[in-house]
């Protein structure tokens, strides 16, 4: 992401307009490149110590899960940015994976059953329960779409990912 936020300012901003632009055709494809890009460096510096740090404890869980909780964090914020932000707007950031990858850590142990994932997601939450505001309606130019989308997406990769057999 620093690499492309240094060629993008190196170009002046070209690489912006691979954001999501909702309800338009380019726009479904953008879903897969907007959350590398950033809208400048406060912007990528504000996501990168939480994309950091939540996805290494993500990783934890292996390489296929991450990718699989990554795939549908991506997905489903992406279709939640294109199907209801503003028509006019671009949406770019790592921050619905980051909202995603949070959620994920706090509900996978409910679904596991396992108490040490539970104790993360505690230890989680304590670190950065207070962004989860921002699944909600404030700031202008805040994609609250792409963080309640990612927000859902990792809940759903968390229950696809490790939700334990009913039993009879």
């Amino acid at each position: 992401m620093w690499v492309l936020e240094a060629y993008d300012q190196a170009t002046r901003h070209s690489l912006d307009p691979y954001g999501i632009r909702p309800q338009t055709d380019e726009g479904l494809v953008s879903i897969f490149l907007a959350p590398w890009l950033h809208g400048g460096w406060q912007h990528l510096i504000g996501n990168s110590l939480p994309f950091l740090l939540l996805g290494t404890l993500v990783l934890l869980d292996g390489w296929r899960k991450w990718a699989w909780t990554t795939l549908t964090i991506v997905v489903v914020s992406g279709a939640a940015v294109w199907l209801f932000s503003p028509p006019s707007s671009i949406t770019l950031g790592a921050s619905g994976v980051v909202f995603g990858w949070l959620t994920y850590l706090l509900v996978r142990g409910f679904y596991s059953g396992s108490f040490a994932q539970v104790g993360i997601g505690i230890v989680v939450f304590l670190l950065y329960g207070g962004i989860l505001w921002g699944v909600l309606p404030g700031a202008v130019g805040i994609s609250w779409q792409g963080h309640l989308g990612g927000a859902i997406g990792g809940v759903l990769a968390a229950r696809w990912l490790h939700r334990t057999p009913s039993r009879p």
